[in-house]
């Protein structure tokens, strides 16, 4: 069965996550488990000559609206949830952005990261994903550069020779 990795209302209000069962708990991975399925994740496409992986994270947050302040606060500081009184965690997610109809073959991996553990993480997730774009192909730009010079070249001719004479 394809992993299942956490909804964004399930990542705003954790007690929708509390009582796990046995499946549910297989989708958010460990840091080590993450970062060897993202290799893997990276390798599968290294593979193939072509293929996409997607990489997103964002601010983990817990019902910050139940514990919120008063409305002078906020009108005092528009951006009062950007700083919270504690660190939160943040979720990171990866998956090979297999459409519906590839659904049995999509790949979804998700793990959540304790500020504490932040610095380290990112270390090891750059080096991750460095990796995993070593293998990737630059971009077919000399098309682009040709029809570039082509212009250029046509707008010399057409200022009246002037721009023929560069020094």
């Amino acid at each position: 069965m394809a992993d299942k990795h956490l909804s964004n209302e399930e990542v705003r209000n954790p007690l929708l996550r509390l009582p796990r069962t046995r499946h549910h708990h297989a989708h958010s991975c460990s840091l080590p488990q993450f970062f060897a399925r993202l290799k893997e994740l990276f390798d599968a496409r290294r593979t193939k000559d072509h293929g996409t992986v997607y990489l997103t994270q964002k601010r983990l947050t817990f019902d910050l609206e139940s514990r919120a302040s008063t409305p002078t606060k906020v009108a005092d500081d528009p951006l009062w949830d950007t700083h919270p009184p504690n660190p939160l965690p943040i979720i990171v997610r990866a998956t090979n952005g297999k459409s519906k109809d590839k659904r049995d073959r999509k790949v979804k991996l998700s793990t959540i990261v304790s500020p504490d553990n932040l610095e380290a993480f990112y270390a090891r997730y750059a080096d991750v994903c460095k990796g995993g774009m070593a293998a990737l192909k630059p971009r077919d730009r000399s098309k682009r550069k040709k029809d570039k010079r082509n212009k250029k070249k046509n707008a010399a001719t057409a200022g009246g020779g002037e721009g023929e004479k560069k020094a």
